[in-house]
């Protein structure tokens, strides 16, 4: 059924249909939505699910660490500071195999203080050892919180579905919601092969020593390893379900084009608008939208660019002392395969500046014409 929702009730509804049976959750603007909606959800018994109330993110992961060791389906939100909060608590769930589910309402991280968006807070945990996807639409939003049930719990990963706070949470459009028996059929109960269980009585991240802490990590990238395969046949299965088609990274225009700008989250929204409009003025450029950033889909972009294209990357986060934290991404995998090709950093659009039309052309003007600088960040949009 369409219904004209919000990224945040889009998130919310994707939970329901999934039969999550333990959400935790502490409000944090742009993300309190999300919690007041599935609190509502679970107690009208629309959903028969134990919804904790905490008083902390950090408390939030903890409970969850607790229901997924049971076997049990988790979900919960945050943003910026808040996922700061739980820092230390994505490891513990990473390094345990628990396939928790985290919805990270990108905001950007204070001080000085600020309720807007940019990247940096989910970008921030990329070492943490969860999967990291990125949306630009509510219905892309409703469409990976579903997949990334079935991907983590596969793959025995944690998995963080990020989208833009108030450019995607707040914002109303149209998304065909599945039905609850379609999702079922797509998504079936977890079936934990280990669990907390008093009549079979196990251990659960319990202490190790300096002969067997590598082999835990080897495994956890093993599984990395495994998550592109697992990730693209998930994908092709919601196609086949649901008719609608996701890849790690999605081009636009590029076959030809001169000049290609990589792009992720609702900036990439903005930056095809431009695209089409300087295509019809007869510009040859291009947009690759980047979905993952865990497991960085390396090989994916290296078949989607063609040699001789001038290449700029949109920030929307710094790393500061390095910079845009994609652009150190694509810069190193294109290292590893060998491609010198010349990478041009842009950062935009920090704690929430809008980042317009205008600013997409002056970055494809700077591509074009040679005037970026390969050895600083380009700034776009900054006063001066």
């Amino acid at each position: 059924m369409r219904q004209v929702i919000s990224g945040n009730e889009a998130t919310s509804l994707a939970v329901k249909l999934a039969r999550v049976a333990a959400i935790s959750a502490y409000p944090i603007t742009p993300q309190t939505t999300i919690s007041e909606k599935l609190s509502e959800i679970c107690g009208s018994g629309e959903l028969n699910a134990k919804f904790v109330k905490v008083e902390s993110e950090h408390s939030a992961m903890a409970t969850l660490i607790g229901a997924a060791s049971t076997g049990v389906r988790t979900f919960t939100a945050t943003s910026a500071q808040g996922l700061a909060l739980m820092h230390e608590l994505l490891f513990w769930a990473s390094g345990a195999r628990l396939p928790i589910v985290l919805v990270d309402v990108n905001r950007a991280m204070a001080a000085p203080w600020t309720i807007w968006c940019d990247q940096t807070d989910s970008l921030a945990q990329r070492d943490t050892g969860w999967l990291q996807f990125y949306c630009w639409s509510n219905q892309e939003i409703f469409d990976s919180i579903i997949c990334s049930f079935k991907i983590a719990e596969e793959l025995l990963v944690p998995c963080m579905v990020c989208y833009d706070g108030f450019f995607s949470s707040h914002t109303y459009e149209a998304v065909d919601v599945a039905g609850q028996s379609e999702v079922d059929r797509f998504l079936p109960p977890r079936k934990a092969e280990y669990f907390l269980d008093t009549k079979n009585p196990q251990t659960f991240s319990g202490g190790t020593l300096p002969g067997y802490f590598m082999e835990f990590r080897y495994k956890l990238q093993q599984a990395f390893d495994r998550a592109h395969g697992v990730i693209d046949r998930t994908y092709g299965e919601f196609a086949e379900q649901f008719g609608r088609k996701y890849d790690n990274i999605e081009s636009y225009f590029t076959d030809d084009a001169e000049a290609v700008l990589v792009a992720s989250g609702s900036a990439a929204s903005t930056a095809l608008h431009t695209v089409r409009k300087l295509r019809l003025d007869g510009k040859k450029v291009g947009l690759l939208r980047i979905r993952q950033l865990r497991p960085f889909p390396e090989q994916a972009l290296i078949d989607a660019l063609k040699p001789g294209q001038q290449l700029g990357v949109l920030d929307r986060n710094l790393s500061p002392g390095t910079g845009g934290v994609f652009t150190q991404e694509i810069r190193a995998a294109l290292g590893r395969q060998g491609k010198n090709q010349p990478v041009y950093e842009f950062v935009a659009g920090l704690g929430g500046r809008d980042i317009t039309e205008n600013d997409i052309k002056t970055i494809f003007a700077m591509l074009g014409n040679g005037q970026g600088d390969l050895t600083q960040i380009n700034w776009v949009g900054l006063k001066t």
